[in-house]
C-alpha cells in the first residue's frame, strides 16, 4: 500500500532530511513499511542489518563519532524488543539516539493482532522520552520533542523512542499544519558558565599544587579549549573510555599509565563532563585520598553523581574551559612542575616498556599467538590517525592499553560486550577516509557476528580483528583460581575467517607471527576485512587479575575493595 506525499511517514522522512540525516541504521517489517519507502524516496541511505540491536548500537556509534543524532528504525514486537540491549547501552552511555517504530493500526489495537504490544511500557526507564504517538497531525511536534530530549535539552542527553500505529502512519497532514518550525534544523543550546563559578574554580586550581584532569562523554568537542586549560594550569590528564584520543599521548600532560598513582596523590581532580562512575572508584576518599573536586558538565549527572565538587559549574565545557582560561590571564599556576615532570616521566618510561614487551611478547606454550604480539603489528600498521573499537572482556584489557587512535569507542559504563562489529560498520560508513579497525575477543564477536554480512552488503570499509582464544577467558581464569573447576566457560577456537569468507569478506586465519604483519596489511588493502587471530588462552590480563570477574562487594576492583574497607573501618 503506497503512502501520499502528505502522510505522516513523508513528514517523517522529510523532518529527518531536513535535520541533516543522511543514513538510517534499521531491520524492516511492516509495520514500519511507510517510514522505510518515505527514507527511501528523501535520500536517506538505510544501512539494513540483520538484528535490531546492531542497528541501535550503529546509531549510538555514529552519534558518539559525529556529535549527530543517529537514528534507528525497529519493527514491532520482537524487532522493538531486540533492540532493547542497543537502548540501554545508549541509556547509560547518554548518546543522542533516536528510536523510532511501529504498531498495529488502531482498530486492531489491543486485540491480540501480530506483534502487538505497550512497547513505550518497555523502555520507558532507559529513554529520555517514550511516546506512542496515533494522531498524524501531532507527529512532527512529537518529533521535534523527541530529538530536543535526545540531545539533553531539559535533561541528560540519550535515547528518546516513538512509535505509530501503521495506519497512523499512513494518514495524511493537513498542508497547513506541516510547520516548517517543527521540520527545520534547530540549533543546539550552549550554556554559558557563571562568570562567580569560573572566577571560583579557577583559585582553586591556580592555587592547588597536584591537579589531575579527568575527561568523559561531556568533554567531546571541547578538545582544543582542553588542551589550553592544560597547557596554561600544568596540570596532568587521565582520559577514559568516553573521551579517548580527545588530547594526544603526545601532550606532555598525558600521564595515562600513572593512573594508579595519580589518583591517589593529586589535592585536587577537575572532571569535565565525566561521572564518577566504577570505572574511577565513584570518587571515593578510599582511593581519591583527601583531594577536592571540581566538576564540569553540561548535564547534572555528569557533575553531582558520588562526589559533590568543593565547585560545580553546570555549563557547556568548550565554554567553561574557555572561560577559566580567559579569567586565569597571566595568573602564575601553582602546579608542581616537577610532580607532573615525574608522573610524566613515569607514563613514558612505561608507555616505551609496554610497546617493547608488546612487540616482543612470546608465544605460549601451546605455540599461538600472545594478544600483545598482535595489537603491536596491528598499532605498527595503522598508525595514529584512525578510528578504533575495542570490544570483548579479556581482549579488552589488553587492547584498552595497547592501541592508540585519533577516536576510539568500547562497551561503555554498561559494559555492553558485543558492540564491536555494528560500532565498526557505523564508523567506517561515516569515516571512511581513515583506517576503521574493530579489536574484539571472539565471545563477544559472537553477539553479532552475522553483521559481516552487512558490512559486506553495505561496503562498509572496516577490518574486524578477532582474537580467538577459544574461551570467555577472564571468567575462566576466575574459575580455575577461585573455584578449581571450568564450568560453562570454554569456546571452540573456530574459524572465523571461514565464516566471514561465506559472506564474501576478506578474511584470513593467523596463527604464526611470520603470518602476521602480512595479513594485516592484506587485509587494510582489502576491507570489508576480518582476520581470525588465534592467540594463546595461558595469556592472563591485567582485567584477569584485578578481581573484576567476581565482583567484589564495594569497589569493582579487589585493591580499590581492599582500600576501600580499610578506609571505612578507620573513619
Amino acid at each position: 500500500m503506497k503512502v501520499s506525499p502528505d502522510s505522516a511517514a513523508s513528514l517523517i522522512a522529510r523532518l529527518l532530511k531536513q535535520r541533516g540525516v543522511e543514513r538510517v541504521f534499521a531491520l524492516c517489517g511492516g509495520h514500519i513499511m511507510p517510514i522505510w519507502m518515505r527514507l527511501d524516496a528523501e535520500g536517506i541511505r538505510i544501512i539494513d542489518v540483520r538484528d535490531e540491536r546492531a542497528a541501535v548500537h550503529m546509531a549510538q556509534a555514529h552519534a558518539e563519532l559525529t556529535g549527530e543524532l543517529g537514528v534507528a528504525l525497529v519493527t514491532a514486537g520482537p524487532g522493538m524488543t531486540n533492540a532493547i540491549t542497543g537502548i540501554a547501552n545508549a541509556h547509560v552511555s547518554r548518546a543522542p539516539v533516536l528510536v523510532l517504530s511501529g504498531g498495529n493500526p488502531r482498530p486492531q489495537e489491543n486485540r491480540g493482532g501480530l506483534q502487538d504490544m505497550d512497547h513505550t511500557q518497555l523502555v520507558r526507564s532507559i529513554t529520555r522520552y517514550a511516546r506512542t504517538v496515533r494522531e498524524p497531525s501531532l507527529v512532527l511536534q512529537e518529533l521535534d520533542e523527541a530529538i530536543a530530549r535526545a540531545f539533553g535539552e531539559g535533561g541528560e542527553p540519550g535515547p528518546s523512542y516513538i512509535d505509530f500505529p501503521t495506519d497512523t502512519l499512513r494518514g495524511i497532514v493537513p498542508k497547513s499544519l506541516q510547520l516548517e518550525e517543527h521540520l527545520c534544523a534547530k540549533p543546539r543550546t550552549v550554556t554559558r558558565p557563571d562568570p562567580a563559578q569560573v572566577a571560583k574554580a579557577v583559585d582553586l586550581l591556580w592555587s592547588a599544587r597536584r591537579v589531575l584532569v579527568i575527561s568523559g562523554r561531556g568533554a567531546r568537542g571541547a578538545g582544543p579549549e582542553l588542551t589550553a586549560l592544560l597547557d596554561r594550569l600544568g596540570a596532568v590528564y587521565l582520559d577514559t573510555g568516553e573521551s579517548r584520543g580527545l588530547v594526544p599521548d603526545s601532550h606532555p600532560s598525558v600521564v595515562g599509565a600513572m593512573r594508579g598513582a595519580v589518583m591517589g596523590d593529586a589535592d585536587v581532580i577537575l572532571t569535565i563532563g565525566r561521572r564518577l562512575d566504577f570505572q574511577l572508584a565513584y570518587g571515593s576518599p578510599a582511593v581519591f585520598q583527601s583531594a577536592k573536586f571540581v566538576r564540569i558538565a553540561d548535564t547534572p549527572a555528569e557533575m553531582r553523581d558520588n562526589r559533590r565538587g568543593a565547585v560545580e559549574i553546570l555549563a557547556s565545557p568548550a565554554e567553561t574551559l574557555r572561560a577559566m582560561v580567559e579569567h586565569a590571564g597571566n595568573r602564575a599556576s601553582k602546579v608542581d612542575r616537577l610532580w607532573a615532570a615525574k608522573l610524566r616521566s613515569g607514563h613514558e618510561t612505561r608507555a616505551k616498556k609496554l610497546q617493547q614487551t608488546m612487540a616482543s611478547a612470546p608465544s605460549g606454550s601451546d605455540g599461538k599467538l600472545h594478544p600483545n604480539k598482535v595489537l603491536s603489528a596491528l598499532q605498527e600498521a595503522i598508525g595514529n590517525d584512525a578510528v578504533v573499537i575495542t570490544d570483548g572482556g579479556d581482549f579488552l584489557a589488553f587492547a584498552r592499553v595497547g592501541l592508540n587512535a585519533s577516536a576510539m569507542l568500547d562497551p561503555g559504563p554498561f559494559g555492553c560486550i558485543g558492540i564491536g562489529v555494528p560500532y565498526g560498520i557505523a564508523a567506517s560508513l561515516a569515516f571512511p577516509e581513515k583506517p576503521v579497525v574493530v579489536a574484539t575477543g571472539d565471545g563477544a564477536f559472537g553477539f553479532n557476528a552475522i553483521e559481516v554480512d552487512t558490512a559486506v552488503r553495505h561496503k562498509a570499509p572496516v577490518l574486524i580483528v578477532v582474537a580467538n582464544n577459544g574461551a570467555w577467558q577472564i571468567e575462566v581464569h576466575d574459575q580455575t583460581v577461585t573455584h578449581g573447576k571450568v564450568v560453562g566457560t570454554r569456546l571452540q577456537f573456530a574459524d572465523y575467517a571461514g565464516m566471514a569468507r561465506s559472506f564474501g569478506m576478506h578474511a584470513e586465519r593467523v596463527e604464526t607471527e611470520e603470518q602476521l604483519k602480512p595479513a594485516i596489511a592484506r587485509a587494510l588493502a582489502n576491507r570489508p576485512a576480518l582476520l581470525d587471530m588465534v592467540v594463546t588462552p595461558e595469556a592472563i590480563s591485567s582485567d584477569g587479575k584485578t578481581g573484576l570477574a567476581w565482583v567484589p562487594d564495594l569497589q569493582p576492583l579487589a585493591a580499590w575493595d581492599d582500600a576501600e574497607r580499610k578506609w571505612r573501618a578507620a573513619t
